[in-house]
């Protein structure tokens, strides 16, 4: 794919920003998708900066002692969210992130730049903007980082849709235990409409969407004891877990 034509981070930014939208997540082989981009019926852009397409990312997730965030997903509670802090390694840069469910089903993200160096931890400022966001009680006081997630990802623009692609997966816990996913792609098509083009292909080959957040599945993967049968069909086929409910449940 190193023959498609060259977006800007400012292009991308102004086409598809969509801070509110629809997910849907596949994990695919290379080849795959390889297929799957050759035929669209669109032109297909990619990412670049400075010549490079591939970018190191790095995200901490936050979490209550309870993890009230893993189980409102793990019980498909219709108004959920998502804490984390995600650095830019190449760039340096890093911003606080909080991702909610609304009402109808979509993620809306907001988030705020945030210092590098405080990307572990949560501070007063990150406290307060996590507290006007979600409602817990003393939230972002006792939000603790949990799980640490890194990944390549090259991003394609067609039209108003925006595909992320990330490769060489790793998940870390606080303390140290580590699951990867290995020569798989996790792509995630991002649109404020119905499926999209590359959505239709991929049905087409016989992938279909599947619930694979990399906090609930990093985090299922390594504590065989956390409720998680939404994400055995991933857990079962990549992750070599068998158990579709942990014996405390």
């Amino acid at each position: 794919m190193s023959d498609l034509q060259p977006i800007t981070l400012q292009e991308l930014n102004d086409a598809a920003a969509m801070l509110t939208r629809t997910d849907r997540k596949y994990v695919v082989r290379p080849g795959e998708l390889a297929a799957v981009v050759s035929m669209m019926p669109g032109p297909v852009r990619v990412l670049d900066i400075e010549g490079h397409r591939s970018f190191a990312y790095e995200s901490v997730y936050f979490d209550t002692p309870e993890l009230a965030s893993y189980l409102a997903a793990a019980r498909k509670r219709r108004h959920r969210w998502k804490v984390r802090t995600r650095t830019y390694l190449d760039s340096g840069q890093c911003m606080l992130e909080v991702k909610v469910r609304n009402g109808r089903d979509q993620t809306v993200k907001h988030r705020i730049e945030y210092a590098p160096d405080d990307a572990g931890r949560l501070t007063d400022n990150g406290r307060a903007f996590v507290a006007e966001l979600v409602d817990l009680p003393a939230a972002g006081r006792e939000l603790q980082p949990t799980l640490t997630t890194r990944y390549t990802r090259t991003t394609f623009v067609m039209d108003t849709m925006r595909m992320t692609v990330d490769a060489d997966l790793e998940c870390t816990r606080r303390d140290g235990a580590t699951v990867r996913l290995p020569e798989l792609l996790i792509v995630e098509t991002k649109s404020a409409g119905p499926a999209c083009p590359v959505d239709r292909l991929l049905w087409a080959e016989g992938n279909r969407p599947l619930s694979i957040s990399k906090y609930a599945v990093g985090m299922a993967a390594l504590d065989a004891d956390l409720p998680a049968n939404k994400w055995m069909p991933v857990l079962r086929r990549h992750f070599g877990r068998a158990n579709p409910w942990p014996a405390t449940a």
